[in-house]
């Protein structure tokens, strides 16, 4: 899960200049989960952007305010995901300074038919903070390119950590959310999280070649090709230990499988290595490498394609 970061955080509620026209903010949410804390990021000079204010934290919110230059405004609030450490200010900021949430839509929205279909089935989200309440003023579409301030900005549909997540990328640097981080990898839980549509947005953010990342939690990315090659590298590796495991075991619930790979794993995290089990399985079935018996959910049994019955 863990690889290297040595960025020493700066102090919450600081304005910091991280290159030009750039500069970040840390939010008061430090956890297992999010690392130093939330990273918003205030984009121009003079009319500014915002991503991701963060979690419904009033003093962070006065921060922000604070720590931009006199005369500066917030023209545009931009939100990566309905995550609870990313949205919920968006909309006390929007009501303060009248600027637009922009998105790619609600907690509910980029589901691909096989979530939705889980959904239906009764698989509930796996409790990672969804903003349920989210709803944005203006709806992206992947690849629109708009102006705010004084920025050429592209929206990059990128689900799989979040179906409705969204990268946004400026003059070489894209801000990558939760789905790119250098402290870890993204936790990627359905039906929330989609590992067939999580590798897809790896590969598609790996062929734009930009020159920077900048995640919400944790330091920048240099060398993004190589935190990329990583990650692919990181989810195929631990989808080969599943269809070895599978192979062997011949017939096995998400539960026995994670308990067979996972086997220096404390009791607390199993649920959350079950979902990363299922994640890969979930996977493995719509690419019809398992099958999945009586139905795909949570508690089917699954075995390989070319396991005779």
């Amino acid at each position: 899960m863990m690889a290297p970061d040595h960025a020493t955080p700066p102090g919450t509620g600081i304005m910091q200049r991280i290159e030009p026209g750039i500069r970040r903010i840390i939010a008061p949410n430090p956890s297992p989960m999010t690392y130093w804390g939330t990273n918003t990021f205030v984009l121009g000079e003079g009319d500014v952007v915002v991503i991701d204010p963060g979690p419904p934290d009033l003093s962070h919110m006065r921060a922000l305010l604070d720590g931009l230059q006199q005369g500066e405004r917030i023209t545009h609030i931009l939100v990566t995901h309905a995550h609870l450490d990313h949205s919920p200010l968006a909309r006390i900021l929007s009501e303060s300074t009248k600027a637009p949430v922009l998105a790619f839509g609600d907690a509910q929205s980029g589901r691909s038919d096989v979530m939705r279909d889980l959904v239906e089935r009764g698989l509930s989200s796996g409790g990672e903070g969804v903003d349920a309440s989210f709803k944005c003023d203006i709806t992206l579409s992947d690849g629109e390119i708009f102006t705010a301030g004084g920025l050429q900005i592209e929206a990059i549909w990128t689900p799989g950590h979040f179906a409705n997540h969204l990268c946004f990328a400026t003059q070489g640097a894209v801000f990558t959310g939760d789905h790119i981080m250098a402290w870890a990898s993204s936790f990627v839980s359905p039906p929330d999280g989609d590992l067939t549509a999580f590798m897809a947005s790896c590969h598609k953010l790996a062929a734009r070649k930009d020159r920077v990342f900048y995640p919400a939690h944790g330091g920048q990315i240099d060398n993004p090709a190589t935190r990329l090659n990583w990650l692919i590298q990181h989810r195929l590796t631990r989808e080969a230990e599943i269809r070895t495991a599978l192979t062997r075991m011949k017939t096995a619930s998400v539960s026995s499988l994670t308990r067979e790979i996972y086997t220096d794993t404390p009791g607390a995290l199993i649920p959350a290595a079950e979902r990363n089990v299922f994640a890969h399985l979930i996977d493995l079935a719509t690419r019809e490498i398992v099958s999945a018996a009586p139905h795909l959910e949570a508690n089917a049994f699954f075995r390989m394609m070319d396991e005779k019955s």
